[in-house]
């Protein structure tokens, strides 16, 4: 439980939200934001308290699918009982989604957080590095209309000259989002980030395990929020800590969301976030020679192309061209996922008819 009072316009309530506590009538609960979620219970932050909550059973029952239900960053509508325990009544409305793939269910979705500004995206440099990795995670962020960073760390790790190959390498296939270079170890390029956290805004970090970002937090903290594994000799980096996602606010201003390393990320349904990620390959498109060209083997394709003259980098291509496959094959088992659904409750409709009649 905290002491601490805290505004709840500082930790991202809006006109948009007041709106419709007003509109719906809600102004006799409580408002908070989810902070911590496990097993359909929840540690929702209020203005004066951490409150342990459950969901009324409407909305329990109610609820069509997981996405229905509260997740990390959610603002709920809630009443209180006894000291620290409460009752979730309504979800507000997302002002986004950030999720993925679900890597249990095929054709599903798996929320990541909600209403998040700036995703955070943490990757080290000194092992592991991978820019279709962070074209991948860039892709989950245009998703859902959030603001990619990318956080290089460990600088301290590798030398000056390897550290500057891999930035130009970034910047020459990603180069219109913010880049920054730091160290946890040192505190290095961590001035540069502050200034991107701003009081009111939400910010969730990306990246697989043990890349620091549970550290990080302790940085921008000051203080031990987050606990941290021991440093691996034998792979040189730490052992992965985080369980689950938590929301954490920032004496400084500004509200995180911490992630679980996340070995799969697969991309959705959203062919915008892939032309947002690929602008140049989307671009070049519009010169090709057939409308349905595939961009594989066709005569006056604008990408192969590029290709050959070196104006496109093969691993962008090589990345796009997997993470469109991808996006076609969520889309298509999503499809007769619902087409399934749709026949076997129009089954069930049909056999509660058929009980009714003979009853009659």
């Amino acid at each position: 439980m905290t002491n601490k009072n805290y505004n709840i316009n500082d930790l991202g309530f809006d006109k948009n939200l007041g709106k419709f506590r007003i509109d719906n009538n809600l102004e006799t609960f409580s408002v908070g934001r989810v902070i911590l979620e496990h097993k359909e219970r929840y540690v929702v932050l209020t203005e004066y308290d951490e409150l342990d909550c459950e969901l009324i059973g409407n909305l329990r029952y109610t609820a069509q699918s997981r996405a229905d239900l509260p997740a990390v960053g959610d603002w709920v509508a809630l009443s209180e009982y006894d000291s620290d325990k409460g009752l979730i009544h309504t979800v507000y409305p997302r002002k986004n989604v950030l999720e993925r793939q679900s890597p249990r269910r095929n054709g599903e979705k798996q929320i990541i957080a909600s209403n998040i500004d700036y995703g955070l995206i943490v990757q080290s440099v000194n092992r592991d590095f991978s820019i279709n990795r962070l074209e991948r995670y860039i892709t989950i962020c245009h998703a859902a209309n959030i603001d990619p960073v990318i956080i290089l760390n460990k600088v301290d790790l590798v030398k000056k000259e390897q550290l500057t190959k891999l930035i130009n390498d970034v910047n020459s296939r990603i180069g219109s989002i913010l880049v920054i270079p730091i160290s946890n170890t040192t505190g290095e390029g961590l001035e540069f980030i502050r200034p991107v956290i701003k009081k009111g805004n939400t910010y969730c970090l990306l990246g697989s395990s043990g890349v620091g970002k549970s550290t990080l937090i302790n940085s921008l903290a000051g203080n031990v929020l987050m606990k941290t594994g021991a440093i691996s000799e034998a792979i040189d980096r730490g052992r992965h800590i985080t369980t689950h996602r938590e929301l954490i606010v920032l004496e400084t201003g500004g509200v995180i969301i911490d992630n679980p390393g996340m070995r799969e990320v697969g991309i959705t349904d959203s062919s915008v976030a892939l032309e947002m990620t690929f602008e140049q390959i989307y671009k070049l498109a519009e010169d090709c020679k057939f409308n349905d060209c595939s961009h594989q083997n066709e005569k006056g394709c604008a990408i192969l192309a590029a290709l050959g003259s070196g104006e496109l980098h093969q691993e962008t291509y090589d990345n796009f061209m997997k993470l469109e496959r991808e996006q076609a094959r969520f889309s298509t088992t999503m499809y007769e996922k619902r087409k399934k659904d749709k026949a076997f409750g129009k089954m069930v409709k049909q056999a509660i008819n058929q009980k009714s009649l003979k009853r009659r």
